[in-house]
């Protein structure tokens, strides 16, 4: 259970730290739990954006960023509020972000940029889940399959227990190459997850398993999507809402997530997350840079989905949102706006409950 807070301690709390709006995630879940809306409080990060196109604002930054401002990154998004990070891909493009016979390494100014961030992890409360991608072509719905991938992510998850298994953060595993719910999962969506499934329990008994699928507004959840939730060996299911890629309206989600909630309660398997897309398109979908989108449509977002849910997270931190200062900036300008407003948003709920 989340440790309670006296009104006092939470108004301390929220007058202290950075711009006078750092709080812990724990504390703000006890203190809004009788409330309507959920804070964020997870987000997906990364190393490189997979999507180059999308991520022009803040890529060339992270190429940049010494173990210094890594570490000071995580200790910024802690201070926000959220408690889980959702590394994306540990490899993409053939290149790998740690030392690995699979693919050569990125060349970052950074030489062990998993080590710092969960090295910061560790003193800041923070728990990674991460991604066992990409290993072969992340646009290709045939990765899945691929054979060579395949042996690529088993060594994969070998490689990183053995080197990052001791850190405390290193919490969870993700499996990145996402599967369209259309209205279900394919056969081969369930044996790409079970397969990894099987060998991360081998290797890390106790760390739970996240997915993130899209189709969201089309699931039908019914008997059928039922049996494959209680086929698919994982804990987490956090869909997305796909309001930034505009598939979806802030109007419609609140019935998705209802749905799903129903057939979770059901299943009494995996937990029902949500992975909210903070960000808009500054011109055509998937082919322009991803922009931080405005607060009054992220809180319409965060209402909708809030009654559904165990937990939000958001798509994402890194490229949306900036600390005002901070030494580790990556995206646009507007992003200081986005988490200055977030932040404010959430000082005030916290004072009105």
């Amino acid at each position: 259970m989340f440790e309670e807070w006296t009104r006092r301690e939470l108004l301390y709390a929220l007058g202290a730290g950075s711009a006078g709006l750092i709080i812990s995630s724990s504390k703000m879940m006890a203190a809004s739990a009788s409330g309507s809306v959920k804070p964020i409080t997870g987000s997906w990060f990364e190393f490189q954006h997979h999507a180059t196109l999308e991520g022009v604002d803040w890529n060339p930054a992270l190429v940049r960023f010494t173990t210094d401002q890594w570490q000071a990154k995580i200790k910024e998004i802690a201070d926000a509020g959220l408690d889980v990070l959702v590394l994306m891909s540990t490899a993409v493009y053939y290149r790998a972000f740690f030392d690995t016979t699979i693919y050569p390494k990125w060349k970052l100014a950074c030489a062990d940029p998993m080590e710092a961030v969960l090295s910061s992890a560790d003193k800041h409360n923070v728990k990674f889940f991460i991604g066992v991608g990409f290993y072969g072509d992340w646009q290709s719905n045939r990765t899945i399959v691929d054979p060579v991938a395949n042996r690529y992510r088993l060594q994969s998850l070998n490689e990183l227990a053995a080197r990052y298994g001791h850190h405390p953060s290193f919490h969870g595993w993700y499996w990145p190459d996402e599967a369209e719910i259309n209205p279900y999962y394919s056969p081969e969506f369930l044996t790409y997850v079970n397969t990894l499934s099987k060998e991360a329990r081998r290797l890390m008994p106790r760390a739970p398993i996240l997915i993130a699928p899209y189709g969201t507004r089309i699931v039908k959840p019914d008997d059928q999507y039922l049996r494959q939730l209680d086929a698919l060996d994982v804990d987490i299911v956090a869909y997305q809402d796909e309001v930034g890629v505009r598939k979806s309206k802030t109007s419609e989600t609140s019935a998705f997530f209802e749905g799903l909630r129903s057939v979770h309660d059901r299943s009494q398997k995996a937990k029902l997350w949500a992975d909210v897309e903070i960000f808009d398109c500054e011109g055509e979908v998937y082919k322009t840079a991803l922009v931080p989108a405005s607060f009054d449509r992220v809180k319409l977002q965060l209402e909708a989905v809030s009654p559904w849910v165990d937990k939000i997270l958001v798509y994402q931190y890194l490229g949306m949102m900036n600390q005002p200062g901070t030494t580790a900036f990556a995206g646009s300008p507007a992003s200081a706006k986005l988490y200055t407003d977030y932040q404010s948003w959430l000082k005030s709920q916290f004072r009105n409950d």
